[in-house]
């Protein structure tokens, strides 16, 4: 292992690794770049010809880090992890976090289990930073200390969230946007009310990717995160999510809830760099959607990591 060395000549990255670890081999350290594992001043670095100048501090990290797109227990799948947190994307049909009837099956305990690599008494852990509904799949982001933890959650409103959602029907605008209050005092179901004390105010931004006569596919993009916002939203404004039948719907072709959590772009807490993720939209929801408009409206893709 290469002990954080400072660079004295510039360099490419891959042909300093080469030469400052002979006894390595070099798929070995082609490996360490793809994933991860290389740090350049405590920044991952992937691009082999990375140019290095003098004063730079060269790195490799250990411990168990992911490769990307692993995949877990529950059907979870890893997008990226470094030492301060962990992007995931989490299936349909899986907690985020324990409930009073399911204590086990959540993507808290997997990945808890996971930075514990089995060890029972290891007293590693994640933070949950944002929850995503048991019936909802797609990113999330868990910290893996407590200070990145409170460094997302305080940035939480600058995170840009973006999600896709088959709705039934067709909203009234090819983009728009959705914008009530909620009354949240309610565990099981939310709903819409005039504007009152105690009740939160909830902006969704919405654009049409696709429609046909009975389904929409939609793009929405959170300006606030409250319980259960897009479902209800949607289901207000008469386009209930496919699969929804707490907030309406009467179809589910998918034999799950049609919304998907797309997009993630953030600045790191820690490194400062700017990361975005994409998931497309799951198979069984491509199946039942509308495809794109050709008009220019398809999606726009961030860069998966």
């Amino acid at each position: 292992m290469l002990k954080p060395t400072t660079v004295n000549a510039p360099a490419k990255l891959l042909e300093f690794l080469f030469a400052r670890m002979p006894e390595v081999k070099k798929t070995k350290v082609r490996e360490w770049l793809k994933f991860q594992a290389v740090l350049v001043n405590g920044r991952p670095v992937t691009q082999f010809d990375h140019a290095l100048a003098p004063g730079d501090l060269v790195e490799i990290r250990t411990g168990r880090f992911a490769a990307p797109k692993v995949r877990l227990g529950g059907g979870m799948k890893i997008w990226f992890e470094d030492a301060h947190l962990i992007v995931v994307d989490k299936p349909a049909d899986l907690l985020s976090i324990a409930s009073p009837d399911e204590a086990e099956r959540t993507a808290y305990f997997l990945l808890t289990d996971y930075v514990r690599k089995g060890r029972q008494d290891s007293r590693e852990r994640v933070w949950i930073v944002h929850r995503l509904d048991k019936e909802t799949s797609g990113l999330m982001v868990f910290a893996k200390t407590a200070e990145v933890k409170e460094a997302l959650q305080s940035g939480w409103e600058d995170v840009e969230k973006r999600y896709e959602a088959v709705v039934e029907g067709r909203l009234p605008e090819p983009r728009g946007t959705l914008e009530c209050h909620l009354d949240e005092t309610n565990r099981f179901k939310v709903f819409v009310v005039p504007r009152a004390k105690g009740m939160r105010h909830a902006v969704t931004h919405y654009r049409v990717l696709g429609a046909s006569p009975k389904r929409s596919l939609v793009e929405l993009t959170l300006e606030t995160g409250r319980r259960h916002q897009i479902r209800v939203q949607l289901a207000h404004a008469g386009c209930p999510i496919l699969g929804d039948e707490k907030y309406g719907a009467r179809t589910d072709p998918a034999h799950r809830l049609a919304l998907h959590s797309t997009v993630l772009r953030f600045t790191h807490p820690v490194t400062g760099e700017e990361l975005a993720f994409a998931s497309p939209l799951p198979k069984e929801l491509v199946a039942v959607a509308p495809p794109p408009s050709q008009k220019g409206e398809g999606r726009r893709a961030a860069e998966g990591r």
